[in-house]
């Protein structure tokens, strides 16, 4: 897993083996990252007075594939950088707000593009079986991510059975992994700006030896060097207070792929949530009501 700064790094490190076009590049990128995570190619070649050419080349001898590979990585080097006030300045907010609305809706479209192109079927296969055939399994999140974790946590509890949603600031959550079976799973949430007490409950995950999962919205997420598994849901964008689409589908889909593996008992499962319901009158019923 590279740094946070790992590609600035990169880039000096290279610079004296460039061309004088591809050092005016190097310098350019180092000085306003956060200006030039934002720029097309053609915008970014002006503003150095070179080539578009010279642009591809330049992010050609860096290692990276295609520029939006390159503007990924510093996306993400700039997104962990950014203090809550740079988030709001950056958000446009003298931008009428049907605009604003539909730069919102277009951004989160992106992200779930992103999302299409990049997640690894593979990794999120091996997942859905670890959540069917994992004894007990703990559903953790922090700060912005406990929000996803709760919704997953839910979601599964209406699939399977030994299912525990846990806060990462609450530090009874080391107690329950502490006494968890070795068998279990844990499944940590994590998004920008990565909370410390989620870095130190997946360290004591995998000091525990139980298989830990991690769902995240950046390859530069610290966890991942803890994880069994990471499933990732890249955002192509810098959130004001964090981008909740992505991630919210990849959850939707583990659940109805999970539900689909697991078969018959779903159904036997779900009769008995529906009986707690109905003998606890838990949910509005209009029949009851004589409405």
């Amino acid at each position: 897993m590279e740094q946070s700064n790992a590609i600035l790094e990169k880039i000096s490190d290279l610079r004296n083996q460039l061309t004088p076009k591809g050092r005016i590049l190097a310098d350019h990128i180092v000085k306003v990252p956060r200006k030039v995570v934002f720029m097309t190619t053609r915008e970014l070649a002006e503003s150095c007075n070179v080539s578009e050419a010279t642009v591809v080349r330049f992010v050609s001898r860096l290692g990276y594939g295609t520029y939006s590979q390159f503007q990924q990585v510093l996306r993400d080097h700039v997104d962990t950088e950014l203090t809550l006030l740079e988030r709001l300045d950056m958000t446009n907010s003298e931008m009428p707000g049907s605009e604003r609305f539909r730069h919102v809706i277009f951004q989160e479209m992106d992200n779930l593009k992103q999302l299409f192109k990049t997640l690894d079927m593979e990794i999120l296969e091996r997942v859905i079986h670890m959540l069917k055939n994992s004894p007990d399994v703990y559903v953790i999140g922090s700060r912005m991510s406990y929000m996803f974790a709760y919704y997953m946590g839910w979601s599964l509890t209406r699939i399977r059975r030994n299912v525990r949603i846990l806060k990462g600031s609450d530090t009874t959550t080391l107690d329950w992994l502490g006494m968890a079976h070795s068998e279990s799973m844990v499944v940590i949430i994590a998004t920008s700006r990565y909370p410390n007490e989620l870095i130190k409950t997946a360290r004591y995950a995998m000091r525990l030896g139980i298989k830990l999962v991690l769902i995240t919205d950046s390859a530069k997420c610290p966890l991942i060097q803890f994880a069994h598994e990471s499933l990732i849901a890249p955002s192509r964008y810098i959130p004001f207070t964090g981008s909740p689409i992505a991630i919210s589908c990849l959850i939707n889909f583990i659940s109805f792929e999970l539900a689909g593996l697991i078969g018959n008992d779903v159904k036997e499962h779900q009769q008995k949530i529906e009986q707690n319901y109905l003998e606890n009158d838990i949910f509005f019923n209009l029949k009851a009501t004589g409405q």
